[in-house]
């Protein structure tokens, strides 16, 4: 038996004998390290002679390989071993309580807004959103309201003292009716879209707050009637109540920035003390709504001959309350924990129309 057999057994059984993988790096570094002996012994070709190098070069190099070899073998038994001692010992206890400490929720005007967005976006609609302090023009003039108009009254609106660099009065938007004149003056037609966002008025109740939420929708486009507003308006309520017994009545009333108009009621009734949305036993005003007025629409750089539209407008708020069973608007903005932990929907509940955008 040559000598480098008997240096590779001896090789292999240090390293099978090695009890762990730290005695078995040790092994590794005697063997190939750069000081390693089967390292040395590579080193000693470059003394040889050809005849020398042809025929121990080969024998060499297979010492390194075998040596190699055993050392990745041992390294998996080895690692093998201790995943193995690792699951016999290992245990993880199911029945110990888990304190998840404080825990946030999504609050129920996120979660509506999140709903508008899912329904309406089905129907082609995109979401749009403005500034909340806006100038008189946007507010109030371009809508066609006039000067005399009680909602330009200082006990609805917030102003400000400080004008813009044309003149026009600032406040906090009334409305988010605004975010409709802006759209159509970028003149990217045809317009199908929904505005929510936070509205102030100066009023203050069960169900009334100086901040508020609000959801307007417009559409401009050739040939739109009051016919798209209803079959929209239809559409949007029952995808959202998720009732099939949804039904509205349309009534004459009146907006300055709409032609006709219409407060649209929607049927209910009183399930347990609680209202219910659904059926034609009782009425309750929801939302307004109407076609766009022509000035408007003149006031936006469009020609009302060639373009119409529609336009409707209800509160978050509400939507909520009505759906959801809350009685009180202003426990919307108190920050109580316990109303939070209530009312309040988890991370993970993201409204689909397919799942069901209630929760």
């Amino acid at each position: 038996m040559s000598d480098l057999e008997l240096i590779k057994r001896e090789w292999i059984a240090r390293i099978d004998g090695a009890r762990d993988l730290a005695a078995l790096e040790a092994e590794r570094v005697a063997a190939l390290g750069k000081q390693g002996a089967v390292t040395q012994l590579l080193k000693t070709l470059g003394a040889m002679s050809a005849e020398q190098r042809q025929s121990e070069g080969p024998r060499i190099h297979a010492l390194r390989e075998a040596v190699t070899e055993a050392v990745a073998a041992r390294k998996a038994a080895l690692e093998a071993a201790e995943l193995d001692r690792r699951l016999a010992t290992e245990t993880l206890d199911m029945t110990l309580p888990v304190e998840l400490g404080p825990q946030g929720s999504i609050h129920p005007v996120s979660q509506v807004m999140d709903e508008l967005a899912e329904i309406f976006s089905d129907l082609g609609f995109a979401v749009a959103t403005g500034p909340e302090i806006e100038d008189d023009w946007h507010n109030f003039t371009a809508l066609n309201i006039p000067e005399s108009h009680p909602a330009r009254a200082m006990h609805d609106t917030f102003y400000f003292e400080q004008t813009d660099a044309g003149g026009n009065r600032m406040l906090l938007r009334t409305h988010t009716s605004p975010v409709q004149i802006r759209i159509m003056q970028q003149h990217k037609l045809p317009i199908y879209a929904i505005m929510p966002g936070r509205t102030y008025r100066s009023d203050s109740d069960a169900t009334h707050t100086p901040m508020f939420h609000q959801v307007e929708g417009l559409v401009i486009d050739k040939g739109i009637t009051l016919g798209h507003l209803k079959w929209t308006l239809e559409t949007f309520l029952t995808a959202f109540f998720e009732r099939d017994d949804i039904v509205l009545r349309m009534r004459p009333s009146y907006f300055p920035f709409t032609e006709p108009s219409a407060e649209v009621d929607v049927g209910y009734h009183m399930e347990n003390g609680r209202r219910v949305l659904g059926g034609t036993e009782k009425w309750m005003e929801l939302l307004g709504s109407g076609m766009v007025h022509p000035k408007v629409i003149s006031n936006c750089g469009l020609d009302p001959d060639e373009y119409q539209g529609f336009a409707f407008g209800c509160g978050i708020d509400r939507l909520a309350m009505l759906k959801y069973g809350m009685d009180d608007l202003r426990a919307f903005f108190d920050g109580d924990m316990r109303w939070l932990r209530h009312y309040g929907f988890a991370a993970l509940d993201v409204p689909t129309l397919s799942g069901g955008v209630g929760a």
